[in-house]
């Protein structure tokens, strides 16, 4: 242990990481750099450094930085690209913001000069595989220190004797039993699991919801939103521009007004167990509607069906923590290659939950030739004798089998 004299720890200044950062000291006994990123998660960041500040850390090596643009730009945007869902139902709101930490934790560890990184997550979870597969990749020799794996302090009660042990601040939340769920929140999504949560059969009570409303309050009426693509990446909304980060926010506001973007499920998790999570994920349910809706009418309908094909493995390779692996960056850019179509504008309707496509159209792009699809006359624009000769060749084999079948009974 002597040989780490300086780590990097990814620091939220809860109550986890605040005892982990005193840990470090104590098991360590090496320098901590402390590093909190705002992903959007809606909290005030700079309780975090006066923490930090509390344990000894120096001023210039507390980090605190908005990452908001770039996680949405080049994380968030590049996945949704894709169409991706985790077992057809969860939207990766977690999975997409550890690579962008940890890319930073090693930065930031290199200029430094630390020799080690660390996270608090525990050794149950998919995060900890997140977090040091993408150590690994960007830095092969890297530390990694997990204490959830090392010490014994693996009980809430035990985590709150360690703090009142070394003065560590102790909320009134975690003194009276904590909040119910463990939480995690960025620009995409808010996540719930833990006690409640823990019985598969036991409903949400409706107080754990914090971005939206139940679609039984939702307003009466509902709500048109236009939405502008370039090259699948959302760029205006009713035709206002905005950054990738003004987009989400926006997004999410109007979805969370509208009950937009809740799920209940049970996934399975890389390490083998299942769990039962709750997700608010308003703004990214309307932009996997949305950006579905416009590719309908710019993609080939085989390159549709190519991506269709290839996004359960590249969602699983980012909830499994890949994102930085040759595999990802390969599909990434086969992905982008077809978003090169991906220009227009799609108008959807915010109602009680729902997210309803009622337009779109690409003024550049769009296959959707009217003169051929027409129900009317369409001026010999479709010879529809040749779809004869058509069904007929892909009817052959299961002629020549029916026949081999007659000829046996």
């Amino acid at each position: 242990m002597s040989e780490i004299r300086k780590a990097v720890l990814a620091y939220s200044g809860g109550l986890d990481t605040s005892v982990i950062l005193k840990w470090l000291q104590d098991t360590y006994h090496c320098e901590v750099v402390t590093f909190t990123a705002d992903l959007g998660q809606r909290e005030e960041l700079e309780p975090a450094r006066k923490k930090a500040l509390q344990f000894g850390i120096k001023p210039e090596q507390i980090y605190i930085e908005d990452l908001r643009e770039e996680f949405v730009r080049d994380y968030v945007f590049p996945m949704f690209r894709c169409n991706t869902i985790y077992e057809g139902e969860y939207l990766l709101g977690t999975s997409i913001a550890r690579p962008l930490i940890a890319k930073r934790q090693i930065e930031i560890a290199r200029d430094t000069g630390a020799e080690a990184v660390c996270h608090g997550a525990t050794g149950k979870g998919n995060d900890q595989v997140r977090f040091e597969l993408g150590y690994y990749a960007l830095e092969p020799n890297i530390k990694v220190i997990a204490p959830w794996r090392e010490w014994d302090l693996l009980s809430r009660e035990k985590l709150m004797a360690y703090a009142e042990q070394h003065g560590i601040p102790v909320d009134m939340k975690h003194k009276q039993g904590g909040s119910p769920y463990s939480m995690d929140a960025n620009l995409l999504h808010i996540s719930y699991e833990g006690r409640h949560l823990e019985d598969p059969a036991a409903e949400a009570e409706e107080s754990m919801w914090r971005w939206t409303v139940s679609p039984e309050a939702a307003p009466d009426a509902a709500e048109y939103l236009d939405i502008e693509y370039r090259a699948g990446d959302i760029v205006a909304l009713n035709g206002t521009p905005l950054t990738p980060a003004q987009v989400l926010t926006r997004l999410n506001e109007l979805g969370g007004k509208h009950g937009i973007g809740r799920l209940d499920l049970v996934e399975n998790r890389y390490v083998g167990m299942k769990s039962r999570g709750c997700y608010e994920t308003p703004g990214g349910t309307i932009m996997l509607r949305a950006h579905r809706a416009i590719e309908s009418v710019c993609l080939d309908r085989e390159v549709a069906h190519l991506k269709d094909d290839l996004m359960p493995r590249y969602a699983s390779l980012i909830y499994n923590g890949y994102w930085w692996a040759p595999e990802r960056k390969a599909l990434q850019v086969l992905i982008d290659h077809t978003q090169q179509a991906v220009n227009g504008w799609v108008r959807v309707k915010l109602y009680k939950g729902n997210v309803i496509v009622v337009g779109r159209d690409s003024k550049t792009n769009s296959l959707f030739d009217p003169t051929i699809a027409t129900f009317e006359d369409d001026a010999g624009a479709y010879d529809q004798a040749d779809a004869g000769g058509f069904i007929k060749l892909n009817a052959l084999r299961m002629r020549i089998a029916a026949n081999l079948a007659r000829r046996k009974r």
